[in-house]
């Protein structure tokens, strides 16, 4: 599928077929592809929760997701979360591939970009979170499959029931699957006159 095709195409679908199974091929291709989004100094602070426990599935559904159909019955149901201290562990890692130079570059500017600003730490963490989803549902379309993003679960008690590391921030989830009940029509977008500021507000 066309990108472009993909973008005005994606929906927030809340009805999947429960008996729909995504092969262990098309899950790697999914995640391999939602890797593919870019992050800061390229730490890939990203971690995907893959939600896959019957029971626990049914657990956040009933228990903490205010009974989103979705939560169960997607083939799929990924949990995105980062970690805020990605930054200063192993950084050399993330530049292996690159020429010595920029890698001794940029594993060095890396730690004096983060170190004290923990508001930074956090708002990075989310903003890759949301590039990753982003990748991650237009792939998902392009596969022939449909997604929804949700917040509607209990952020707290869903962090203590997956045992979060202290030095992790909860993103939304994502729910993945065949399609059986058609999303409402787009509610409609803003003109573009009302969003895009030139220079300055």
């Amino acid at each position: 599928m066309d990108a472009l095709e993909a973008i005005y195409q994606r929906r927030a679908v809340k009805g999947f077929d429960p008996n729909h199974k995504i092969t262990p091929e098309e899950e790697q291709k999914l995640l391999e592809a939602a890797i593919q989004a870019p992050t800061s100094f390229n730490i890939q602070h990203w971690r995907f929760v893959i939600l896959r426990d019957p029971e626990l599935r049914q657990k956040v559904r009933t228990e903490l997701g205010f009974d989103q159909a979705q939560m169960t019955e997607a083939s799929l149901l990924i949990l995105f979360t980062a970690d805020m201290n990605a930054w200063q562990k192993e950084v050399s890692r993330y530049w292996a591939n690159a020429p010595e130079q920029v890698s001794n570059q940029m594993v060095g500017m890396t730690g004096a970009f983060y170190e004290g600003r923990e508001w930074l730490q956090r708002d990075e963490a989310q903003r890759s979170i949301g590039m990753a989803m982003q990748t991650l549902m237009l792939t998902a379309k392009g596969m022939g499959y449909d997604s929804c993003p949700m917040i509607g679960f209990d952020i707290e008690k869903l962090a203590e029931l997956i045992n979060l590391p202290e030095d992790h921030v909860m993103g939304p989830m994502v729910a993945i699957g065949k399609k059986v009940k058609e999303p409402w029509p787009k509610p409609g977008q803003l003109p573009l006159s009302e969003l895009v500021i030139e220079n300055k507000f």
